[in-house]
C-alpha cells in the first residue's frame, strides 16, 4: 500500500490486526517517506532506522504468537529532549550534540510498553526555548504547508513530522505553548495535559514548574491514543500526581451523534480577542465557535487575566527556573567542553558560551537577573504572586463554563528568517502561556486556513479535564472537513 502514511492510528491498528500489512512493511514505508522528504523539512535530528525495523520484526513475531496489544507495531517519534537509552538526546543544542542517554524517560518506557515503535528523535528549539524552531543547533525546521515559513516551536519538529505524515503521532513538551502553537502553525492537533498527568522523569528540564509532555496527532483521536500510553503516576517524579488515567480512546467512541455538544458551556474571554490578533485569524476562530453552537454548545462571556500580564509573568519565572536547571551544563560532568581551558573559570565560561546558543544565553541571563539578591523580591516573588492571581482568574471563569476557547496564536506561521526582535517572537505565545502558569490542560485543533496557512483554536479545560478537551475537538473534527485541505507534501 502506497497510502499507509495517510492512515489514522486506529486504521493502522486495525490494519495490523487484520494482517493487511505487517509492522515491518509499515515501518519501512514511513522510513522511506522520511528519507525522501525530510531533507526539505528537517524535522528529524536522528532517524533510528535499524533499531525501528528490529522492533517492527519483534512486533510482528509477538502478534503471530498471540500478543493482543492493539498498538503493537505502530510507528511514532519522540521530541529530542526526552531521554532514550543508547540514542542521541541533544535538546537541539551543541551542548548535548553527542550525548546518548543511559536510560529511558518514564514516558518513553510507557509508550514502548504499549507497543509503539520509535523511528527517531525530532528537531526542536534549543533546550525548548523558542517559538519558531529556528533556534536549533541542527538547523531550522520548515513548515510543510510552506517550506519558507516556520513550524512554530519549540516542538516544531514534532508538529512538522506529523503534518508531513512522517509519523502518525509524536511526543512533544510544552512549557509555555510549545505543543499548541506549532500544532496551530502546522495544522495538526496537539494536547498539553494537566501538570502532573505525565511523568517528567527523563525529560530534560527547561522550567520545572511549567514543563509538561504531551501528544501530537492529525486528530484528537490520534492524540488520545498516544496520551493514553504516556500518562500515569511515576514515583520517580516528585511532581507526578497519583490519579487514575481515564480511558480517553473509549470515551471518544461513546460520543452522541445528535447535538453532541448539547449542554457544553464554552467560555469566550474577550481579553484574548483584542489588539494584536490578526483579523483573518479572528474570523476563522469565530467561524469555528459558530460550528460549536450548531453542535449544541452555548457560548458564555468570561474574563481572564490580560494576556500581556501573563506574558510578562512567564518571562520572569520561566527563565529564572532555566538559569537554575541549566547550571549543570558546565563542561565538567557531561556535555560540551571547550578545548584547552586555561583554568576552571575559563572552562566554565567558554564551555557555556560556546555550547549554548544566543536564545538560551539570553534566558539564562534574564533568569539570573530576576533571582539576584537586589531584584528577587521586586521581580521573582512578585511574579509568583501574580501567578496565583492568574490561576484564580481561570478558576473564577470555570464557575460559569466547562471549557474556554481562544485563538492558539495571534497569527499564522511567519516566514523563516524574519528580522523579529525577541519580544516580537515572545508575543507568539501570548495566548498559551497562562495555561502553563495555572497548570491546566489545553488542546489546539485546526479550524481552517488563512492564505493557505493553518489556523488553530485553543481549548482550555479544568484540572484533569483532558476528556472534555479531547471529546470537544473530536466532535468538531467528526462533523467538519477540517482534514480535507492538506499541504502539497502531505498529499
Amino acid at each position: 500500500m502506497t497510502t499507509l502514511h495517510t492512515l489514522s492510528v486506529r486504521e493502522i491498528a486495525d490494519g495490523l490486526h487484520a494482517k493487511h500489512f505487517s509492522s515491518v512493511e509499515l515501518t519501512q514505508h514511513f522510513l522511506d517517506r522520511i528519507n525522501t522528504h525530510d531533507k526539505a523539512v528537517n524535522s528529524f535530528v536522528t532517524v533510528t532506522a535499524d533499531l525501528a525495523l528490529e522492533q517492527a520484526r519483534l512486533a510482528d513475531d509477538l502478534r503471530a504468537k498471540g500478543d493482543t496489544r492493539p498498538l503493537l507495531g505502530v510507528p511514532m517519534a519522540h521530541k529530542d529532549n526526552l531521554c532514550t537509552q543508547g540514542v542521541l538526546t541533544t535538546c537541539g543544542s551543541k551542548m548535548l550534540a553527542n550525548f546518548k542517554a543511559p536510560y529511558n524517560a518514564t514516558l518513553v518506557e510507557n509508550i514502548a510498553n504499549f507497543g509503539f515503535i520509535s523511528l527517531g528523535k525530532l528537531n526542536m528549539d534549543e533546550f525548548a526555548m523558542g517559538s519558531d524552531n529556528e533556534k536549533s543547533y541542527f538547523g531550522a525546521v520548515h513548515n510543510p504547508y510552506d517550506l519558507d515559513r516556520v513550524p512554530g516551536g519549540s516542538s516544531g519538529g514534532s508538529a512538522a513530522a506529523v503534518a508531513s505524515n512522517f509519523v502518525p503521532v509524536a511526543t512533544g513538551s510544552d512549557t509555555g505553548g510549545s505543543i499548541r502553537q506549532p500544532a496551530s502553525f502546522c495544522g495538526v492537533t496537539g494536547i498539553k495535559p494537566t501538570y502532573g498527568r505525565v511523568s517528567r522523569f527523563g525529560m530534560v528540564a527547561y522550567a520545572s514548574s511549567f514543563d509538561q509532555a504531551g501528544a501530537f496527532g492529525r486528530s484528537a483521536q490520534d492524540c488520545a491514543y498516544l496520551l493514553q500510553a504516556m500518562s500515569g503516576y511515576d514515583p520517580k517524579d516528585s511532581t507526578s500526581v497519583n490519579k487514575d488515567v481515564p480511558n480517553w480512546v473509549g470515551e471518544l467512541d461513546k460520543v452522541a451523534s445528535d447535538k453532541p455538544l448539547a449542554g457544553l458551556r464554552v467560555g469566550v474571554p474577550q481579553e484574548y480577542f483584542g489588539t494584536g490578533l490578526n483579523a483573518d485569524v479572528k474570523a476563522k476562530i469565530e467561524d469555528a465557535l459558530k460550528v460549536y453552537q450548531d453542535l449544541g454548545a452555548t457560548l458564555v462571556d468570561v474574563h481572564l487575566t490580560d494576556p500581556q500580564i501573563t506574558l510578562a509573568t512567564y518571562y520572569l519565572l520561566a527563565p529564572a527556573e532555566a538559569s537554575s536547571n541549566l547550571s549543570r551544563f558546565d563542561g565538567v560532568r557531561y556535555g560540551y567542553r571547550c578545548e584547552n581551558p586555561a583554568d576552571l573559570h575559563d572552562l566554565y565560561t567558554r564551555s557555556r558560551s560556546e555550547g549554548f546558543g544566543a536564545e538560551v544565553q539570553r534566558r539564562i541571563i534574564m533568569g539570573t537577573y530576576a533571582l539576584s539578591a537586589g531584584y528577587f523580591d521586586a521581580y521573582y516573588v512578585k511574579a509568583q504572586k501574580v501567578r496565583r492571581l492568574i490561576l484564580n482568574d481561570f478558576l473564577k471563569a470555570f464557575e460559569s463554563c466547562d471549557i474556554i476557547a481562544t485563538p492558539t496564536a495571534p497569527t499564522v506561521a511567519y516566514k523563516l528568517g524574519e528580522n523579529l526582535s525577541p519580544a516580537e517572537i515572545y508575543m507568539g505565545d501570548v495566548y498559551t502561556i497562562g495555561v502553563n502558569l495555572a497548570g491546566l490542560p489545553s488542546l489546539s485543533h485546526p479550524v481552517g486556513f488563512v492564505g493557505g496557512l493553518p489556523v488553530g483554536l485553543q481549548l482550555i479545560g479544568k484540572h484533569w479535564a483532558e476528556s472534555e478537551l479531547l471529546k470537544t475537538a473530536h466532535i468538531y473534527q467528526s462533523h467538519t472537513d477540517f482534514h480535507q485541505a492538506k499541504a502539497d507534501l502531505v498529499k
